[in-house]
């Protein structure tokens, strides 16, 4: 099978790439990547000279490129996407136009070469925000209601790709996955933004109260469920995929992390204003991707927090040149001024 990644130099897909490769070994993997800031083509040196691995350079908004990379492929795998909440709040059109304007392209060229299997990858921040110390989960018939421009962005992509499985036909199928985490992770999401300010001598910066919940999804797990649906997922279908089994709040995960580098967590953590449209929980269902593809995570969050932890101490250097660059800049926009308190 030739499979075309979409983002394949970020975070997850850099994850998925190593993770397809290993254990469907026989594949093609072509790898569309803009390389903005978030993109690292060192998140993917242990399988660079892979001979079946090729990497393009470029936008998913250039149809043209894009007709180019899907020259031959079987399956889209779609992860690439603006995705840091706090960005959208700061600029929202560049979510606008990779997620939903990047998507349309996507879908458009893989309908006019042949009604291509695509999969979406999108999130659990679609369907909104749940109440503190509830038992709701987010399901597949669980209503849109995104509350920030990134959410807002991702949902539109999610409306698009049913709308081509509807209409013309296309074989889709869509995840939505909970809050990932473990290697290659951008500096600017929660666990690693905590990791690196510890170990560069800064407090973890906490929004309000600190009391936030997510769903934590270990990335390998999450790319064994992108498999699973990918090869036996009933197409036109979504499955949520999710990693927790009770709530942990952010200030408590923030503790975790503190402690297990050594730290005290009581004079380690730094409450700051809270962003605007905060979702308060998420937790997700995924009753359904267990039952009818067998898929459940194997990573627990306790043990593997640890090890990705450990990563980012012993890949300094990955992180370093990352906030050597133009992640300082949004740094000390973001936090060192109006949402310091």
């Amino acid at each position: 099978m030739r499979l075309l990644v979409t983002g394949g130099a970020g975070f997850i897909g850099a994850n998925f790439i190593q993770y397809w490769i290993k254990t469907h070994p026989d594949d093609e993997i072509i790898n569309l990547d803009a390389l903005t800031y978030a993109g690292n083509l060192e998140n993917l040196t242990s399988i660079a000279s892979h001979p079946g691995y090729r990497f393009v350079h470029g936008s998913i908004c250039d149809a043209d490129l894009v007709r180019e990379s899907m020259q031959g492929v079987d399956t889209v795998v779609h992860f690439a996407a603006e995705t840091h909440v706090d960005r959208s709040i700061l600029n929202p059109g560049a979510f606008i136009e990779t997620n939903v304007t990047g998507t349309y392209v996507l879908l458009e060229t893989a309908r006019q070469m042949g009604n291509i299997r695509f999969h979406h990858v999108s999130t659990d921040e679609v369907f909104g925000a749940l109440a503190l110390n509830s038992a709701e989960k987010f399901d597949e018939h669980t209503p849109y209601m995104p509350h920030s421009p990134y959410s807002a962005s991702k949902a539109a992509s999610d409306h698009l790709v049913r709308a081509y499985h509807d209409t013309y036909r296309l074989p889709i199928t869509i995840t939505n996955c909970s809050n990932n985490f473990g290697p290659y992770q951008f500096p600017e999401k929660f666990i690693p933004h905590a990791v690196i300010n510890l170990l560069t001598g800064k407090k973890i910066l906490i929004y309000g109260d600190g009391l936030y919940v997510r769903d934590w999804l270990y990335v390998e797990d999450h790319c064994r469920a992108i498999d699973r649906v990918i090869t036996d997922g009933k197409i036109g279908e979504t499955y949520c995929v999710g990693g927790m089994t009770e709530d942990v709040s952010n200030i408590a995960i923030a503790g975790k992390i503190a402690t297990l580098l050594n730290k005290d967590p009581e004079t380690s953590i730094k409450f700051i204003k809270d962003r605007p449209g905060h979702d308060r929980r998420y937790a997700v269902d995924w009753t359904k991707i267990n039952a009818e593809l067998g898929w459940e995570p194997q990573h627990d969050f306790d043990t593997w927090l640890s090890e990705t932890v450990a990563w980012y101490v012993h890949h300094r250097e990955w992180w370093e040149k990352i906030l050597n660059g133009e992640y300082q800049t949004y740094y000390t926009k973001q936090y060192m001024s109006s949402h310091n308190t």
